[in-house]
């Protein structure tokens, strides 16, 4: 295995280290250790000669224009927040190999323009609200999103602000119509590629996702002396609803349904609940069938709500639709897995990544890397030497394919 290959899976791990808790990888949007990254990332950019940008949103930014360019840059990147006790590779593992296919680049002399962003937000942890980053490359940042809160009751806007950003300034972050493409290396967080004994796959399009959160509202009172009958009791609805929405998944070929939070106020032992609020998300590759899974559970929820003689307040986090990788860009892959020496696989994603987002301003493409065990969002993540070499090998085949189309 190559020293490359090696480095690559390192830097991964070191900015692991790089968090708001110890002992744990928890990275949101624009907290301290977000400049720890930066840090590292910024002079790994200026040692291969790129100037270094953040822009209003935070993204980190490096551009390497060689001589002989020809006016178009790729875009190459992913992004740098994490769940809370993440692994060391989601997101991350896409920026790091984006900089090694740079030195790759400029071995092989190829008149590529390349940037590399480091998207600052994907997750959509701190404010509930993903893709903040990849957002404002692509103009899809709405001015109304910066009033979104925190669990601190801080807004994106004061969050920005604190990170000596202007969020007047996003209009600036938007991508050039005329790029040649996005492509995004990323694990698969799955466990398709393992099951298969296969490294990489050339990704065919991203499912819709839905998210959504839905407050029960109904009255506390003393657990001892309330009936049965004459409670309001948010939890009892919530609990209801939540046991509905497993089974209609199941019920639906492909269809991916969970309840991930559950907040609940007063949140005491000997208080009948006064509200709950519950996440949905939903997921499925036809947009069809996703909608009339989201407006099903909907509609469950306000029909228990209304019987039980509770409010019902639905907040739409989320709604995007599948999105499809650009054909030409995804056959430049797929052929350069074939010419790497590995087996040409296509498959879809299950999981929402920047590359939806980027796909909406200009043409774009992903590669995935087998996840042993299926493992994501969790500190067991890893990845093997073998997959990140083959990534990088078929970067490099991608690099010359797309270089010579553009000479």
């Amino acid at each position: 295995m190559t020293d490359r290959a090696k480095n690559v899976i390192n830097a991964c791990r070191a900015i692991a280290a790089m968090s708001e808790e110890l002992g744990r990888t928890t990275r949101r949007f624009l907290t301290p250790p977000v400049r720890q990254v930066h840090d590292f990332l910024r002079a790994r950019m200026e040692a291969l000669g790129m100037s270094v940008t953040v822009d209003a949103v935070g993204n980190l930014r490096g551009l390497w224009i060689p001589e002989n360019a020809t006016g178009k840059r790729l875009i190459l990147g992913s992004h740098i927040d994490s769940v809370p006790n993440a692994g060391a590779f989601d997101g991350v593992l896409g920026v790091v190999l984006a900089l090694e296919l740079v030195k790759s680049a400029q071995a092989l002399s190829l008149p590529l323009a390349i940037e590399v962003i480091a998207f600052s937000e994907e997750e959509g942890v701190r404010f509930g609200f993903p893709f903040i980053g990849s957002r404002a490359v692509a103009g899809r940042l709405d001015p109304d999103m910066l009033t979104f809160k925190d669990a601190e009751d801080i807004s994106i806007r004061e969050a920005i602000e604190a990170f000596g950003l202007d969020p007047d300034a996003i209009a600036n972050a938007v991508a050039d119509d005329n790029a040649l493409g996005f492509v995004e290396f990323h694990i698969e967080q799955g466990p398709v590629l393992e099951a298969e004994h296969l490294s990489v796959a050339a990704v065919t399009s991203i499912v819709g996702q839905t998210r959504l959160d839905l407050r029960f509202i109904g009255h506390a009172n003393h657990a001892g002396t309330t009936p049965m009958h004459l409670r309001y009791d948010a939890m009892a609805a919530a609990a209801e609803w939540i046991s509905k929405v497993e089974p209609l998944a199941h019920r639906t070929d492909g269809l991916v349904a969970t309840v991930g939070k559950v907040e609940l106020q007063p949140n005491a032992g000997n208080v009948i609940p006064a509200s709950v609020e519950a996440s949905l998300d939903v997921r499925h590759v036809h947009d069809r069938v996703r909608r009339k899974a989201v407006d099903d559970l909907v509609e469950a929820a306000e029909a228990i709500a209304v019987r039980r003689g509770l409010k019902l307040e639905s907040t739409l986090k989320m709604d995007e639709s599948s999105v499809p990788m650009d054909e030409r860009l995804t056959a430049f892959m797929t052929d350069a897995i074939g010419t790497a020496g590995y087996p040409p696989k296509l498959m879809p994603s299950g999981a929402g990544h920047d590359s939806m987002i980027m796909a909406g301003r200009v043409p774009t493409a992903m590669l995935f890397l087998r996840s042993p065990g299926g493992l994501s969002h969790h500190p067991d993540e890893a990845v093997r030497e073998e997959d990140v070499e083959a990534a990088l090998l078929v970067g490099e085949k991608f690099l010359q394919r797309l270089a010579a189309e553009v000479r």
